[in-house]
């Protein structure tokens, strides 16, 4: 005789789904929080230059974005074919710089508003004399930092 008795016919419990519902809203949840939508839509083209000595920005919420090139095929009828600057959403002159700067300074904590750069991502076919008035406006704003964008070099990967 045997001390143990196998049980036969005797099925594992089913896996219960009741909290599974709630683990989906939880991750859709945490994936709409954490995910950063992008803040500006090109409305100039920008093929910036290749560079070999690159450093990246380590806080991308401290940094304002100004692009400069020439208006996407989507534009060319209204604004020509003319370098234009961009600034966030819509197209602007050197005039408007110190604004888009203040306006960028107000969502920013006061503590951490001297760490505020600006990286210019200019086209590489745009002459230095609207780079030279942007970074003209710039510092007359009170905005010292300021950053080139530009692509690692194929060759140095």
């Amino acid at each position: 005789m045997s001390k143990f008795s196998k049980k036969r016919g005797k099925a594992s419990p089913a896996i219960s789904t009741a909290s599974l519902p709630d683990i989906i809203f939880m991750l859709l949840f945490f994936f709409m929080v954490v995910t950063v939508l992008r803040e500006s839509e090109l409305l100039v083209q920008v093929n910036t230059p290749q560079a070999t000595e690159l450093t990246k920005l380590e806080e991308k919420s401290l940094v304002n974005y100004i692009y400069i090139g020439r208006p996407t095929a989507k534009y060319v009828d209204i604004y020509g074919t003319s370098p234009r600057i961009q600034l966030a959403d819509k197209f602007a002159s050197e005039a408007d710089i110190p604004l888009f700067i203040a306006n960028f300074r107000q969502g920013v904590p006061e503590n951490r508003r001297s760490s505020i750069t600006s990286s210019l991502r200019v086209d590489g076919e745009v002459t230095m004399g609207i780079v030279q008035d942007v970074k003209t406006a710039l510092r007359k704003a009170g905005q010292v930092k300021v950053n080139y964008s530009a692509k690692k070099r194929a060759g140095d990967l």
